[in-house]
């Protein structure tokens, strides 16, 4: 297990120096003049920090999700909090609204997918307690409400606006500004703990309700409390940058299959790969094609869903 983390750890480092330095303009560390320093510092490094923190967030919320629903095959979008808070960022970019500055379209994306949230625990909640399927049906029935009325948003729309709405969605990182890291890093921050610290209760729930409340923990209250930590982490990813999939869904499965499916090492794991993954996803976009920059979330979808596949041919490793 030390040497996992150790290689675990080691691998970070590397993902993180080469997000750094390598792009469209290979920069040495060594020898940095006037704007190199100036890509570096305000370019790159608050982008790595963005994809780390949305990879953070979508990770660990996967694992905390496939846990609450005892399904497999959760995704932190599944609840269709991503589509609530799309809608509100596309209608703030198409709209070209600047209440509070370069800040209002990831504020507009949180409070929609606050929202989104509130309306779906609200539908899931029956007889004093969340029930996953109410949650799962309550989600998915939202976020094809909300994608229909984004897609006709984005129909009647002829702007440029357009342009950088559809960009946003699909997980554009091109625009990180060290402005919105300060938002997404405390709400990250704060579900990442209490899902951690959930963890044994996490545990609980996944061998089913009446064992979780002989071993002395209320169902109904810990899914409250961890379908709050995945609201805040969901709310702040989709906020920072867009809509990235597969992260979620994927990230938890090879942390299952490599360490085990106990939470209290699965959550914090998850979350690590998944800011490792996103990193590589929005390195490869930004130095495939340069200059042109393909956004994050295709390359995660390219990589993820051919692995998706694979998760599918082992029945052994869909399990939770």
């Amino acid at each position: 297990m030390k040497l996992k983390l150790l290689i675990i750890i080691i691998t970070c480092l590397v993902i993180f120096a080469m997000a750094l330095f390598i792009g469209p303009k290979i920069i040495n560390p060594l020898s940095l003049n006037e704007m190199e320093r100036e890509i570096l510092f305000s370019i790159r490094l608050p982008r790595v920090i963005v994809s780390i923190l949305m990879g953070v967030a979508l990770g660990a919320s996967g694992a905390v999700l496939q846990g609450i629903l005892r399904n497999p095959l959760a995704d932190p979008y599944i609840l269709g909090i991503s589509s609530g808070a799309s809608l509100m960022a596309a209608i703030g970019i198409i709209a070209g609204l600047s209440f509070w500055g370069i800040v209002t379209v990831p504020l507009l994306a949180f409070g929609g997918a606050l929202i989104t949230g509130v309306f779906v625990g609200a539908m899931g909640w029956k007889r004093g307690g969340f029930w996953p399927e109410r949650l799962l049906l309550a989600g998915v029935g939202l976020g094809f409400l909300f994608s229909a009325m984004l897609m006709l948003i984005m129909s009647i729309s002829s702007d440029e606006g357009l342009r950088r709405a559809t960009l946003w969605i699909f997980g554009d990182l091109s625009l990180a500004d060290w402005s919105v890291i300060p938002y997404g890093f405390v709400f990250i921050l704060m579900g990442l703990t209490i899902s951690i610290s959930r963890s044994k209760a996490l545990n609980a729930l996944i061998l089913g309700d009446e064992l979780s409340h002989s071993l002395g923990f209320s169902p109904r209250k810990e899914r409250f409390i961890l379908f709050l930590s995945v609201g805040l982490m969901t709310a702040a990813s989709v906020a920072l940058g867009g809509m990235i999939g597969f992260v979620g869904l994927l990230i938890p499965h090879m942390v299952r299959f490599a360490f085990g499916a106990d939470s209290k090492i699965l959550i914090p794991v998850s979350a690590i790969g998944g800011g490792m993954l996103l990193c590589i996803a929005d390195l490869i976009g930004k130095s495939l094609l340069p200059p042109m920059e393909l956004p994050a979330g295709i390359i995660t979808a390219i990589i993820g869903a051919p692995y998706f596949l694979y998760l599918l041919r082992r029945k052994d490793v869909l399990t939770i």
